[in-house]
């Protein structure tokens, strides 16, 4: 047989996602679980952050040999899909109960959002390199609920696949750079206010000049950094909120 006619009859690559490849039966199943492993490395992320990530690490967190990881996950970015699909399950989005009350369930959504990414902020910074993501179960059963909220809400189904992407999109882009802050943060070992303080000095020189953006730092003075954290969250999220409902006004 020809080398072209072989090469034409080779399997092509496999899809590299834990979502697209076969599971493996139950009576197959080793004892090390994947549940397990997956539980152990959101632990290991969430103390160390993603840096100190590793099949060899994890193996040793869980007193096993690396190699008895690669039965359940080919390799670290399939971890990374599997964690990631892990901490989606911690969402709260609330069943439709109508059209009137899909502002306040769309809002509850986005905040459910935004705590899953500060309490994991490692999450941030792995969410565009996941693959398949939106093939995990987790993932899978949040646009389902929140489709259908959009839906309740009146938009009709191809739109209301835009407007959940709309809020979506901005509760992650809005709370990556507060997970990074966080993070941050934690490397400094000193709480938010000992840090905003120790920065002080440096922000008043750097606010010289700059008027505005110094009368705005000044009536800000003396809030709790995390409720303004918060409220500067909600702002965002309530804006997009009355564009989805201006929207559905004009039909």
């Amino acid at each position: 047989m020809p080398a072209d006619e072989n090469q034409k009859n080779e399997p092509g690559p496999a899809v590299p996602s834990v979502w697209a490849r076969p599971r493996r039966r139950k009576e197959q199943q080793p004892a090390l679980s994947q549940a397990q492993i997956v539980a152990t490395a959101v632990r290991l992320l969430d103390a160390e952050g993603i840096e100190a990530l590793s099949m060899r690490k994890l193996g040793t967190e869980m007193g096993a040999a690396a190699t008895s990881l690669y039965r359940h996950v080919a390799n670290k970015d399939e971890l990374i899909e599997l964690v990631v699909d892990e901490v989606y399950g911690e969402l709260e989005v609330p069943e439709p109960a109508g059209p009137e009350a899909w502002r306040e369930a769309l809002a509850h959504s986005g905040h459910s959002l935004r705590d899953m990414v500060l309490r994991h902020p490692w999450v941030a910074s792995v969410l565009g390199q996941v693959g398949l993501a939106h093939l995990g179960p987790n993932l899978m059963r949040m646009s389902e609920r929140m489709l259908r909220l959009a839906q309740a809400a009146g938009f009709p189904p191809g739109e209301a696949d835009l407007a959940m992407k709309a809020v979506i999109s901005y509760v992650i882009g809005a709370t990556t750079s507060e997970a990074s802050y966080l993070s941050l943060l934690a490397r400094s070992g000193k709480s938010e206010a000992q840090w905003l303080e120790s920065l002080l000095p440096a922000a008043q020189e750097a606010l010289d000049g700059h008027p505005l953006t110094q009368d705005h730092a000044a009536s800000r003075q003396g809030v709790d950094p995390a409720r303004m954290r918060e409220e500067n969250f909600d702002y965002g999220l309530q804006r997009v909120l009355d564009g989805l409902e201006v929207r559905l006004s004009r039909g």
